[in-house]
């Protein structure tokens, strides 16, 4: 029988990732992720999925973002119980992640009841914390390069995919085919995370695009981050830092606590850590050494440069703060959190900084803010931008189209076909021309909702 693979998210998109495998009556999901970004993406979160919860046999995650993973709450509470595979790290930081989301969606549509800033009455939370604890009942780990079985017969192996802690590529065998999907895949030369291992052979290959259609500066996030910091704080400004809680909050914090030892930021410069779920991230890079380059020295710096505000008192006390500061909060793309409010508290003061240090996925408000907004809507209300907005270049966890095509070609042998997902549409299609015209290979960009044999 054939093996055939459905495209449920990240087709033509960088959000939602879902790749439904099905052979021989069974299937599972490859990533069980959330749309982000345009509403109507965000919509498709509210959708019933084309296939029965409880008849899909298990979910396998190549990584704990909320992009590859925050769909599972949702998956589990209508019906899905089958076991959910990773690789420890990414269970850990799932135990983060998932309540969080919950506790996020709640909060916020208690907030939008509370000022009627919703279309809907009630505004009804996607899920809950309690949903998304009892999700995490579902988790079993195996380790990288370790094989497991998810469905009988079905061989699955986890390889090391750099981006953050516990990111995995994922080859799963079944039907006598290999299917190489590569989650996100890290940059070889990233400060903090370790190179993603070399792919295996496959028939089929699923590749991320994100940075498909171009390539990363040469220059570093410290000499990037360390001026813009520094000019902010001269002019008494506080700079605001929309940061992914998972990844991209730590390695700032490991740049800031550099450029700190190293003289190009004031020592005293106050720093704030304003995420529970970036703090108690930051605390797994010591559980985890041999998943970064990090030594235990450099973990404890980064752990020490900034002040911890878990509770609400603390993060509402950083704005009675006078004076130069630095407040890293998520979400990376300013879609929720904490960090809403800080940008209502100091996006009007020309001189603050607002400093986007990752992709902004098309409809988020930090998309917006890269493409020179002047205002900015923020529960309800139109918020005037006057502060500095500076996007940092270097800052990303993500392989640029260079680094995908070399990972690619590093393959012992030419795949069958290689489907390019996990981008704009842009981006996906420039990489899927640089496959077929420079490797000569089959490459194509599914469309959402397709179904292929491999």
């Amino acid at each position: 029988m054939s093996v055939t693979l459905r495209f449920l998210g990240a087709a033509g998109t960088v959000t939602g990732s879902k790749y439904l495998v099905e052979h021989d009556g069974h299937s599972l999901l490859v990533d069980c992720g959330l749309f982000q970004g345009y509403k109507q993406l965000r919509l498709r979160n509210r959708d019933p999925l084309p296939v029965i919860p409880k008849q899909i046999h298990a979910v396998l995650l190549t990584h704990a973002h909320l992009d590859h993973s925050g769909y599972l709450p949702l998956l589990a509470k209508e019906g899905f119980r089958g076991k959910v595979w990773a690789t420890p790290a990414t269970r850990d930081l799932a135990q983060i992640l998932l309540p969080d989301s919950g506790h996020i969606q709640e909060a916020d549509a208690d907030f939008a009841n509370r000022h009627g800033s919703s279309k809907h009455a009630p505004a009804l939370p996607l899920y809950t914390e309690a949903d998304a604890v009892k999700s995490l009942k579902l988790f079993r780990t195996a380790d990288i390069g370790q094989a497991f079985e998810p469905i009988p017969g079905w061989i699955a192996h986890f390889s090391g995919a750099g981006h953050i802690l516990g990111a995995a590529s994922l080859l799963l065998e079944v039907g006598g085919r290999r299917i190489l999907f590569s989650g996100d895949l890290g940059r070889p030369d990233d400060a903090v995370m370790k190179a993603p291992d070399a792919p295996p052979a496959a028939d089929a290959v699923i590749c991320e695009s994100t940075y498909g259609d171009r390539v990363h500066p040469d220059e570093d996030v410290f000499a990037e981050l360390g001026p813009a910091l520094k000019a902010c704080a001269a002019r008494g400004g506080a700079a605001v830092v929309p940061a992914f809680a998972v990844g991209r909050a730590q390695a700032l914090l490991h740049a800031i606590a550099e450029l700190k030892s190293h003289g190009d930021l004031p020592r005293d410069l106050p720093v704030y850590l304003d995420s529970p779920m970036a703090i108690n991230t930051t605390e797994l890079y010591l559980k985890h050494m041999g998943e970064h380059r990090l030594n235990a020295s450099q973990c404890h710096a980064m752990d020490s440069v900034a002040k911890m505000t878990r509770t609400v008192d603390e993060s509402k006390a950083i704005a009675l703060q006078h004076g130069p500061k630095v407040i890293l909060s998520a979400s990376g793309m300013a879609t929720g959190g904490r960090i809403l409010h800080h940008l209502i508290q100091y996006l009007g003061d020309h001189r603050n900084l607002i400093v986007l240090t990752g992709y902004q996925a098309p409809g988020t408000r930090g998309a917006s803010l890269a493409g020179g907004a002047t205002q900015l809507r923020i529960f309800g209300q139109d918020v005037p931008v006057r502060a500095e907005v500076v996007q940092l270049t270097s800052a990303s966890a993500h392989a640029d189209s260079n680094q995908l095509m070399a990972w690619l070609q590093a393959m012992p042998s030419a795949p069958h076909r290689v489907f390019v997902t996990h981008g704009d549409l842009e981006a996906a299609d420039r990489l899927r021309y640089r496959i077929e015209h420079e490797l000569h290979w089959q490459a194509l960009v599914p469309e959402h909702g397709s179904t292929w044999k491999v």
